[in-house]
């Protein structure tokens, strides 16, 4: 019997670490025993194997190229022996905040919409704003203000709502729910945050807008915490603790009860087909 195929679709915009998750994600499949672990060769690694040579040397991995968009495949398995392909796809960030701006799904895109089962959600809190609305700042705090020449922009939680707003009315599933994606949501750099917080609770008390979304879209989301790389990496400085322990030995995920562990492959495993939903903890 083939392996089920589980196509992924990572969605995230500029700067939330998804290369770097990738890079980390793919060290752990091939070297470090995990939930996960490869089963065959993989195909189109070179977008990661440019970032795992950067993290090697102790730096941060480039900034992808906005025109690129790469399908990965992996093949896994997990100690049971249950095997999945993932299609992991490698992106320039930027094409998320063209997507929001112009309402518009590419080709590309609405073909990977339709072909994923499973969307991934990377959120980077310390990188979102949260806008004022009637609660922050009631509308008897508006009298008198001048409203010439004002620009209206939507804010960073509102604009993640329309994104997801946008992928739900192109999949299938807009009229056939029961065909819809399962949904993972992952706040990433959880090493800045500074929290020892359930990653439930942090994202419904940082993005309640986008908590509320999610939750009434989708029955059993599984949200956890990530820190892909444990500390800030530069670009050009080279951080050599890190290049003599090695990226494998950095990074973390804080599950949804608030365990910590290095097994990096722990949010992909939860949302393969034939796992049990984690419940979130309240």
């Amino acid at each position: 019997m083939s392996a089920p195929t589980t196509s992924i679709l990572l969605i995230g915009e500029s700067g939330v670490g998804k290369t770097h998750y990738g890079a980390q994600l793919l060290r752990r499949l091939m070297t470090v025993e995990g939930s996960l672990r490869m089963d065959g060769a993989a195909t189109n690694l070179e977008p990661f194997e440019a970032a795992l040579e950067s993290l090697n040397e102790g730096r941060a991995a480039d900034h992808t190229a906005r025109s690129v968009y790469v399908d990965s495949v992996w093949p896994v398995t997990d100690a049971a022996g249950n095997k999945a392909t993932l299609v992991w796809p490698e992106y320039g960030g930027e094409q998320i905040k063209s997507i929001i701006e112009t309402r518009r799904l590419p080709q590309t895109w609405q073909d990977r919409v339709n072909g994923a089962d499973t969307w991934l959600l990377l959120i980077r809190l310390q990188q979102t704003r949260m806008g004022d609305d009637i609660f922050s700042k009631p509308l008897s705090d508006l009298r008198g203000s001048s409203h010439e020449n004002h620009e209206v922009h939507p804010s960073d939680q509102a604009r993640l709502v329309e994104l997801l707003q946008i992928l739900l009315f192109a999949h299938r599933s807009a009229t056939e729910p029961r065909l819809g994606p399962r949904l993972g949501v992952i706040l990433t750099c959880w090493d800045e945050e500074g929290t020892d917080g359930l990653p439930n609770a942090t994202f419904e008390t940082r993005m309640p807008l986008v908590s509320a979304f999610v939750r009434t879209n989708w029955s059993a989301p599984i949200i956890m915490g990530l820190s892909a790389l444990e500390r800030s990496l530069s670009p050009k400085e080279r951080d050599t603790e890190y290049a003599a322990r090695g990226p494998e030995h950095f990074g973390y995920v804080i599950k949804p009860d608030g365990e910590r562990t290095s097994d990096l492959t722990i949010p992909i495993h939860a949302l393969l087909p034939g796992r049990a939903v984690t419940r979130q903890p309240t």
